[in-house]
């Protein structure tokens, strides 16, 4: 099996580069703030001194809020598996590998035509991950299209719950309701619910709304997950020129901003809870109009949140070329 023990460095980031993209995320979050789409989360962050705009939903966050975010959140824990043969350390410069997501369409294997993915083709997924002793987490890879719409979530939960022995990582959960599903489905392949506090085989992803905004299930999904203990990966997607500035820094400046907004409110929720520093920042191609994954700047911008991550002491979940 692979392993980068020691992690890997690409020097992208000095040390004066990275503490200028943190004074500048300091700025933008007291000076400018963040819209927060929940009244809830609104109200949490008010009970905590921070500056509140009920009518806007925007919310300017203290420098010491942002402190105390960042302190109280750990710099390593476990992703469980159900098979403790599977458990992922998270941070301490270990880096590993995971699938990623959410992927609406497949290239039939029998036929070869493309078409939209169904449960059956997330499933093939799963089992191919639990194989394959290199990848380390299953971050849910497929969309399951041919589920109802109002449930498509849980299905596609279902689908990797138990088809994989590796901890699970949910990358599209819905509203409440449906996240807090999820967290009693993962309860029933644990010990229950309460034991997801020692036992965290799940996790979940969210991406803020770029520029500086998180929608009310982002929202929903950060506090409900931090009351039982599990772990966010908070992964903003920053485009380049399009919802953040066209330089790489500027786009990182954004999408720091996002990440930190979101760590405030899990750590003020409950402080403690393990949270992942994510990133997908990219850029956009005007030529074809689409916003390429796989770019050479996506690759940078990558590099430099796992800096940022660094810097901060959280562990990373970054996008790969």
């Amino acid at each position: 099996m692979i392993r980068w023990e020691n992690g890997f460095n690409s020097q992208l980031l000095t040390e004066e580069d990275i503490r200028a993209i943190d004074r500048a995320s300091v700025d933008i979050l007291v000076n400018s703030g963040v819209i927060f789409d929940s009244p809830e989360a609104l109200a949490i962050f008010q009970d905590h001194g921070a500056a509140v705009d009920w009518s806007s939903r925007r919310v300017r966050l203290t420098e010491p809020i942002i402190e105390k975010a960042l302190k109280t959140a750990p710099s390593s824990f476990v992703l469980k598996g159900r098979d403790p043969r599977c458990d992922y350390l998270m941070g301490e410069n270990q880096s590993g590998f995971t699938t990623f997501g959410v992927g609406f369409s497949v290239v039939d294997r029998i036929t070869g035509e493309l078409r939209d993915s169904t449960k059956k083709d997330l499933i093939e997924s799963v089992i191919l991950s639990d194989y394959l002793e290199n990848i380390d987490i299953y971050s849910h890879a497929l969309a399951a299209r041919d589920c109802p719409l109002r449930s498509v979530d849980l299905h596609e939960a279902e689908a990797f719950l138990t088809n994989t022995v590796k901890h699970c990582m949910h990358l599209d959960l819905g509203e409440r309701r449906n996240i807090r599903r999820f967290i009693e489905m993962a309860g029933a392949v644990t010990d229950g619910v309460l034991d997801l506090y020692k036992n965290p085989v799940v996790s979940a992803l969210t991406c803020p709304l770029s520029p500086l905004r998180f929608s009310a299930n982002s929202c929903d999904l950060i506090i409900e997950f931090a009351r039982v203990g599990l772990p966010v990966n908070i992964l903003p997607m920053a485009i380049a020129s399009q919802t953040a500035p066209v330089t790489i820094a500027g786009t990182i400046v954004v999408s720091n901003s996002e990440f930190l907004a979101g760590l405030a409110l899990s750590q003020l929720t409950s402080a403690g809870v393990p949270v992942i520093y994510g990133c997908s920042d990219t850029t956009f191609d005007y030529a074809d109009n689409v916003t390429p994954v796989g770019s050479p700047e996506l690759g940078l911008c990558s590099a430099a949140a796992a800096a940022m991550a660094r810097f901060y002491q959280i562990p990373s979940y970054v996008a790969g070329t």
